[in-house]
């Protein structure tokens, strides 16, 4: 197997009980398909935290970014396809302009955007980024 490392910038927004999510396709490289995840991604070479996060929520949701404010950073582990993932995820509070998600992108590693509701969020429907984030969100809501 090879090992790759990343660095990724998400978006962890939150509205009425609904936390903002994107659903995995079939062509993401290191999380299952099928599995909700953050809004975000990759940051290229040379590129800023906040310029791939503006980059990859209009990608994934068609959302325009307004402000973005660090959160957390976690790490994790994972492999797919041959490859063993060594990740960095910078966690980041944002908010953007319109409501209603739609993935632009075509071919891309999401295949669905959508509001949903914190209370069906269930351990194995998420990417563990995802999972981290719904955490993040319990512990500001006490």
């Amino acid at each position: 197997m090879s090992a790759r490392t990343r660095v990724s910038a998400y978006a962890v927004a939150s509205r009425g009980g609904r936390l903002l999510l994107a659903r995995l396709a079939a062509t993401s490289p290191v999380f299952t398909p099928g599995l909700w995840h953050l809004p975000g991604g990759g940051i290229d070479p040379g590129e800023q935290p906040v310029e791939a996060l503006t980059r990859e929520l209009h990608e994934e949701t068609g959302l325009a970014l307004t402000t973005a404010r660090l959160l957390d950073a976690r790490t994790y582990a994972a492999s797919r396809l041959g490859v063993d993932w060594h990740l960095t995820a910078l966690f980041y509070a944002v908010e953007f302009g319109g409501a209603n998600p739609a993935v632009t992108e075509t071919d891309g590693s999401t295949d669905a955007a959508a509001w949903v509701p914190l209370a069906e969020l269930r351990g194995p429907d998420l990417s563990p980024p995802a999972a981290d984030a719904v955490r993040l969100l319990g512990a500001a809501a006490r």
